[in-house]
């Protein structure tokens, strides 16, 4: 009888559900045909259907399948995409600005940067030494003292040379000391290599100090290495500045090493050579007008000049004939008389 009892209540309660969906379901084609009903429900099924067919960054099968931290992803690249392009307008304005300058004040750059790409073939890096091994020595160009870089930043500086090959002590190792300066601060310091990813920052003034994050160039002091190389971040833990090192972050396994850079000592004064003398110029005196001499009075047409040199003989005297004696005779030199006539 029970077992009876509890059938007939639950075929009850299926018949008014059944009941309830079939009434709902002619609501609603009343619903769709009486435009002034119809109306009426048109708000809630349009928010309702939005919400359904939206694509949403919470759904379960978002967070699943990984689609939300992909599409998350995706805005983040695209907002640094248009900070970059910004930051590159105001670098490209900010160059040609500092190239003007530059031309203006006739200011002397720094030296093209001549190196050798090498391969690194064997890293020593042990806690006592930090050295790495390439397969470029002297034969290929590498200049003694040679600084080496990768994609990342410094790596170290050349410490042995041989023909083909070099050793580098990296910017780790607990020998190297690098003087730096920060990027923003200006504020110079030491780098002491600490371990293989993270060096020490020294010797710091007592009334400045870095800024987090910012990057740790090389100063040029010394004249060991050359100014403005990245050599890391520098972040603060406890009461000491550590600097990640960017040689780290881009690894390929090469480095370039350039020539160290080259400071002319100045010659002493007493081995310059001496100054040529050049002689003052003196005004000319003005130059004076002779005045004119006066000039004999020239003798007439008629009365040829005779002029007798000193040291010549007086020229013989030329005697004429009379042309009535012989008229053959006329302008000829008379013959003197021989003796005996």
């Amino acid at each position: 009888m029970a077992r009876s009892g509890r059938s007939s209540q639950k075929s009850g309660a299926r018949r008014v559900t059944l009941g309830i969906l079939i009434f709902g379901a002619l609501a609603l084609i009343v619903a769709q045909s009486a435009p002034q009903i119809a109306s009426f429900f048109v708000p809630a099924r349009t928010t309702i259907s939005d919400r359904i067919g939206a694509p949403s960054d919470t759904s379960i099968w978002a967070q699943v399948s990984g689609q939300a931290d992909r599409e998350r992803r995706i805005r983040e690249l695209e907002n640094e995409v248009r900070d970059l392009a910004r930051y590159k307008a105001a670098a490209i304005s900010m160059a040609e600005r500092m190239e003007a300058y530059e031309t203006i004040l006739n200011l002397m750059g720094e030296p093209p940067e001549r190196g050798v790409t090498a391969r690194i073939t064997t890293v020593i890096d042990g806690p006592f030494a930090q050295t790495v091994l390439a397969n470029a020595g002297s034969l290929q160009g590498v200049a003694p003292g040679a600084v080496a870089m990768n994609e990342g930043g410094l790596v170290g500086r050349v410490i042995q040379l041989g023909d083909r090959s070099s050793r580098i002590l990296l910017v780790s190792n607990y020998q190297s000391q690098l003087p730096v300066l920060g990027e923003v601060s200006g504020v110079r310091a030491i780098l002491q290599g600490k371990d293989r990813d993270r060096g020490v920052l020294k010797d710091l003034p007592e009334a400045a100090d870095f800024i987090e994050g910012e990057r740790v160039l090389s100063s040029g002091e010394g004249g060991a290495f050359p100014r403005g190389l990245v050599a890391g971040t520098a972040t603060k833990q406890g009461g000491d500045w550590i600097v990640r090192l960017a040689m780290r972050d881009h690894s390929s396994g090469y480095v370039r090493m350039i020539a160290p850079p080259e400071i002319v000592e100045p010659v002493p004064e007493s081995d310059l050579p001496p100054e040529p003398v050049v002689a003052e110029e003196t005004p000319t005196p003005p130059v004076a007008t002779a005045r004119p001499v006066p000039q004999p009075a020239r003798p007439a047409a008629s009365d040829p000049p005779v002029v007798a040199a000193a040291s010549e003989p007086p020229a013989p005297q030329v005697t004429t004939q009379s042309s009535e004696a012989d008229p053959n005779t006329v302008g000829l030199p008379a013959v003197p008389p021989q003796e005996g006539e």
